[in-house]
């Protein structure tokens, strides 16, 4: 494995009733890609895993004929990943499936909380199956869809045979409005490649600062725009002084200015700041603001310039789980300055703006 340490990497994969994760399964279950992989399903029912694969199915956990094992979660995660473990051979990585209705952010947190766990695993990223045919319907009508969104840091748009290219674009700029950070793969029977969405290490902190320029940058409209090779944002030129994500009038046009009612007032916010910050200051802001609106962030991810420090500080946070640390210092390639984006729901810009500057040294 190509972690320093010997943690097994666990992906969460999430996304509505029959956009794509049962095939993904099957995919990761069959195919002989050589890794043993578990896969923790939360009810057989639900996800007809195809039952020719599986072996002795009133057991906890079948074996694949291609090495991995698929176990299924009727009650504690927790207990199901130690028994995992304690298995021989150990696995390469281990793929939790939420169910279609769930909000993935406890069971993202479950891989920073529990001790045990986080000894032996690390949480690899979130990756949410979308389905391109019915996903705008599933926005206006469920909160799960969008946190689902919201929520990842990856997303395989599945189904992308069954629309326009047009509807595509349409589609990938209103997930990039609700989630400016995650990239987008596009798919067709969840043909994405498994080495595209396993192993992204999109949690480990020293990630985060890899993420540039793609994760904000200024000189584009649109933060994260960038690492996705077909966003076809046709309407982000006109716009391109201001960030496009305080720009109400981007390329809404098709449900006026109704929009924060469609998508549960869940979007991304990004914000920069070019002067120097004070350590506490901020530290103290961040920890305040996810005291108070935790459970409305689900997600946030910054880098940040402290007054008096070489190296740079980088943090993120999983509703109200906060984790930062000092990564490399900042080198003469480097424009210094502090950059954050959170994602979530019915979140006061200008009050965020204002906190975030007031923390300048």
């Amino acid at each position: 494995m190509t972690q320093a340490s010997s943690k097994i990497p666990v992906t969460v994969l999430t996304g509505y009733l029959g956009a794509g994760k049962t095939t993904l399964l099957n995919r990761i279950l069959t195919e002989e890609h050589g890794k043993r992989y578990a896969v923790i399903v939360n009810e057989f029912g639900e996800v007809g895993i195809d039952n020719d694969l599986v072996v002795g199915a009133d057991e906890e956990v079948f074996e694949m004929n291609n090495g991995c094992v698929c176990c299924t979660v009727r009650g504690d995660l927790i207990r199901v990943l130690q028994g995992l473990m304690k298995r021989k051979g150990g696995f390469d990585a281990i793929i939790v499936e939420t169910t279609g209705l769930a909000d993935p952010g406890p069971v993202a947190q479950t891989f920073f909380v529990d001790d045990d766990v986080k000894a032996r695993t690390a949480l690899d990223s979130v990756t949410a199956v979308v389905d391109a045919k019915h996903i705008m319907l599933r926005l206006s009508d469920s909160k799960e869809a969008v946190e689902q969104i919201a929520f990842a840091d990856q997303i395989v748009l599945n189904k992308t045979d069954l629309v326009s290219e047009d509807d595509l674009r349409h589609v990938e700029s209103r997930i990039r409005r609700i989630n400016p950070l995650a990239p987008i793969h596009r798919a067709q029977r969840s043909n994405v490649p498994l080495d595209a969405i396993l192993g992204k290490h999109s949690f480990d902190l020293e990630r985060i600062t890899d993420l540039e320029p793609d994760f904000l940058n200024p000189a584009h409209g649109e933060p994260g725009h960038v690492h996705d090779e077909h966003c076809g944002h046709d309407h982000h030129h006109h716009h391109h002084d201001h960030d496009h994500v305080h720009d109400e009038h981007c390329g809404h046009d098709h449900h006026g200015h109704a929009s924060a009612i469609h998508d549960d007032g869940v979007k991304g916010v990004s914000l920069t700041l070019d002067k120097p910050v004070d350590g506490q200051k901020i530290t103290a802001w961040l920890n305040e603001l996810l005291a108070k609106r935790g459970p409305d962030i689900l997600r946030a991810k910054g880098i940040i310039d402290v007054k008096g420090e070489n190296k740079r500080l980088v943090f993120q946070a999983v509703h109200m789980i906060l984790e930062g640390d000092f990564q490399r210092e900042w080198t003469d390639k480097d424009k210094r300055y502090s950059r954050m984006v959170f994602i979530g729901r019915d979140l006061n810009e200008a009050e965020l703006k204002a906190g975030f500057e007031a923390t300048a040294a």
